[in-house]
């Protein structure tokens, strides 16, 4: 009976006719009896079934994974048991606690202990990050005696590693990086060392991982920033993007990972010494102009450093630069219709608007409009088109779903209903970018969403509206009247409204999501939103609850605010904070609770009896509810207990206060939304913060990548498998 549904009669249909014809002329009594046996025989079978399954890494359940690790030798990290007793939250901690793909290869692994190939392989097992193992003996120089140089043949070294050949430049490209060659100097510190790694030392192999991720755009329009000149940029935003390799998988488990085999930046001289292996359909990127079918030939391309767009491309050459994401077309050779990218960039995880897969739930009564190749020309099309089928709420659910990546144009107001329910998402492998541009001069030319109030007798539910899986630039969004819900997930309403060329914001003080007396319950999932700013009147309307979950909150500084009301007062919301990070101050009624939660700014609530705060960073100054296990206040408490012990002057508690707030700050690679590593935590930020969760994870918006857990995941196997003698430092490229 494995794989059918359960069956209450499968015992019962084994009987004679003249049983159950018996049987039926009773009422069935024989036949219900018959119906709980088969129950319990139901479980029995299900559980024979699990615990055969138990018996394997690939299919055992979760709790099952330490004791076929333990069989085998593998050591699994503290807290793993804890993981599992806190139920389905923290089953994605217990997944990178205990990989079951690193337990199913400790076995293969031990015969292959001290190779530079398993290394690479553990950090992917281990901890999920394509890597690059480099040993540093042959790659450290040293002082040579004058006796041995005096007599060693014709007079030269022994050793020849200290010299280098400025001619080589190729070479000398890659100084300081993973696939750097060159002898240096040895290093003071060990690899191992917490605060400052050293790397060339004899007995030291380094393990260069990549936590950035690349990810796709397919066939989305340039940007023109200087149509007299044809320049362009690969980002539709306007801003630079570094272009990242598509990793090409390695050709056997013996060979050693190599530039094209990792998610690393293209370089300009690897451009252009190789550029058939980055340039292509289907390859790291390429370029199309006009309508034609093909890209541009490799032979037309011609790599330059256009940081300043100093360089002028000759007649039948392009002009790519990789590091910035630029493009120069010859002045008597502008495209016509336009020019059209596909390339790869950095992130570090799935965030925004972005081509990556997303969950997608359509009702099932719910119709859906789809614009692009074979349906309609545009958005407003497709929303005129569900109006007209929704004529006395005929059909009040609507999902209009935007394929491929390119840029829309248009005004958009959706004035809604009572009952109605639409969806605007992005098609799967997409990401759609929709342009608000400067369409009227009175007045503003944000995305309106609107709602009509209800007339009297009329019991239908307010509308709601999702942004699933969308871009938008140029302007916000702006939701007002009766509206039931607004759902932000997976989207990017870029904060600043638009990017400049160094990733800065054109208009830092203004909002991206307006919410004018309106009743929106507002859910903000996994996604970038910039300045939020409700205008409402506080003494006739409840406060609005705002949802964060997993997702960026940006004011593009710390000192503007990320939340509030006109002329920075209290916004009358209430704010749902969860494994976010909100750069900016935030002026709210009151903060419901918030965990797991960077607040890079300072936080006012007019209701400080309402809520709580778990295991945030809240800056010094801030007006917030009861706090727990949050920072620097831990910190501080840790100040008074050792003044208490006498262990500090109490007169210097003031200044070591201030210190410790500053070393307990939040600090991040990059700060600029769309820069690589945006609000990813600099690899020297504070314990406290980057293990200051509550499940010893780090704060904020990638609290569930478990990068504190994966690093001493793949340390703990580090020294397990790597060379006899030799210390083993795990080294970030990103």
């Amino acid at each position: 009976m494995t794989g059918t549904g359960p069956n209450p009669d499968r015992l019962y249909e084994l009987l004679p006719v003249y049983h159950r014809r018996r049987d039926a002329e009773a009422g069935g009594p024989l036949r219900a009896l018959l119906a709980v046996v088969a129950e319990q025989i139901e479980l029995v079978q299900a559980g024979v079934e699990r615990m055969y399954e138990n018996w394997f890494i690939e299919t055992c359940e979760d709790w099952a994974v330490p004791y076929l690790g333990d069989l085998v030798g593998h050591r699994l990290p503290a807290g793993y048991a804890e993981a599992l007793a806190a139920g389905e939250a923290a089953r994605g901690l217990a997944a990178r606690l205990a990989p079951r793909r690193a337990v199913a290869g400790t076995v293969a692994d031990r015969r292959r202990k001290g190779t530079l190939p398993l290394l690479e392989e553990l950090a992917m097992s281990a901890a999920g990050w394509p890597a690059r193992a480099v040993e540093f003996s042959p790659l450290t120089a040293g002082t040579v005696p004058v006796r041995l140089w005096n007599a060693s043949p014709a007079g030269r070294a022994p050793h020849a590693l200290g010299f280098v050949d400025l001619r080589e430049g190729a070479r000398l490209d890659l100084l300081g990086s993973p696939f750097d060659d060159l002898a240096h100097t040895v290093a003071a510190p060990r690899i191992t060392a917490a605060r400052r790694q050293g790397r060339h030392a004899p007995p030291q192999v380094g393990l260069f991982v990549w936590r950035l991720k690349p990810y796709s755009i397919t066939r989305a329009p340039a940007y023109c920033i200087d149509k007299a000149r044809n320049l362009y940029t690969f980002s539709i935003l306007g801003d630079d993007v570094p272009l990242v390799a598509k990793p090409v998988p390695e050709p056997s488990p013996a060979h050693l990972a190599a530039e094209e085999n990792v998610p690393a930046f293209i370089r300009r001289r690897a451009l252009r010494d190789r550029l058939a292996d980055f340039y292509g359909p289907g390859k790291s990127f390429a370029v199309w102009r006009d309508d034609d079918p093909e890209p541009l030939p490799p032979d037309a391309l011609v790599v330059a450093d256009l940081a300043r767009w100093a360089y002028r491309p000759r007649r039948g050459q392009v002009l790519v630069d990789p590091v910035r994401g630029r493009i120069a077309f010859h002045s008597g050779e502008a495209p016509k219709r336009g020019v059209w990218v596909s390339y790869h960039y950095a992130s570090g995880d799935d965030l925004g608007g972005g081509e990556y897969p997303r969950t997608r739930v359509t009702p099932p009564e719910a119709k859906v409009y789809r614009v692009g190749p074979g349906g309609f020309a545009g958005i407003n099309e497709a929303y005129t088109a569900w109006k007209r089928d929704n004529v006395e709420g005929g059909r009040p659910e609507a999902v209009i779903e935007i394929v491929g990546s390119g840029a829309h144009q248009e005004r958009l107001e959706f004035a809604l209903d009572p009952g109605d329910r639409l969806e605007l998402r992005a098609a799967p492998g997409a990401r759609p970018v929709l342009r608000m541009l400067d369409w009227h001069g009175n007045r503003p030319d944000s995305l309106q969403v609107t709602a009509n109030p209800r007339e009297d007798g009329d019991d239908r539910p307010p509308p709601r509206v999702v942004l699933d899986g969308l871009l938008v630039t140029g302007r916000g969004v702006t939701v007002s009247g009766p509206v039931g819900a607004l759902v932000v997930r997976h989207s990017t309403l870029v904060p600043g409204w638009s990017l400049e060329s160094g990733c800065g914001p054109a208009h830092p003080e203004e909002p991206s999501l307006i919410l004018e007396n309106t009743t929106a319950c507002v859910q903000i999932e996994r996604s970038v939103v910039g300045t939020i700013l409700v205008i409402a009147d506080e003494a006739r309307a409840d406060p609005l609850p705002i949802h964060l979950a997993d997702s960026v909150l940006d004011a593009t500084a710390p000192g503007l605010a990320a939340l509030s009301a006109p002329d920075c007062r209290h916004a009358n919301a209430v704010l749902h904070a969860r494994r976010s990070t909100v750069i900016g101050e935030v002026h709210a009624h009151a903060v419901r609770v918030a965990e797991n939660t960077l607040f890079d700014g300072r936080v006012s609530v007019a209701r400080r009896a309402i809520g709580c705060l778990r295991f945030c960073h809240v800056p010094p100054g801030s007006r917030t509810p009861r706090r727990y296990h949050c920072e620097p206040d831990r910190t501080w408490a840790a100040l008074r207990e050792a003044a208490e012990r006498g262990d500090v002057d109490p007169a210097d508690l003031p200044a070591l206060r201030a210190v410790e707030a500053q070393r307990v700050r939040p600090r991040f690679t990059a700060r600029r939304y769309g820069a690589p590593g945006y609000v990813q935590l600099a690899a020297d930020v504070a314990d406290e913060i980057a293990r200051g969760a509550e499940d010893g994870s780090e704060m904020g918006v990638w609290h569930d990548l478990y990068q504190p857990q994966r690093a001493d995941g793949l340390r703990a196997r580090l020294q397990e498998f790597s060379p006899a003698g030799f210390d083993a430092g795990i080294l970030y490229a990103t």
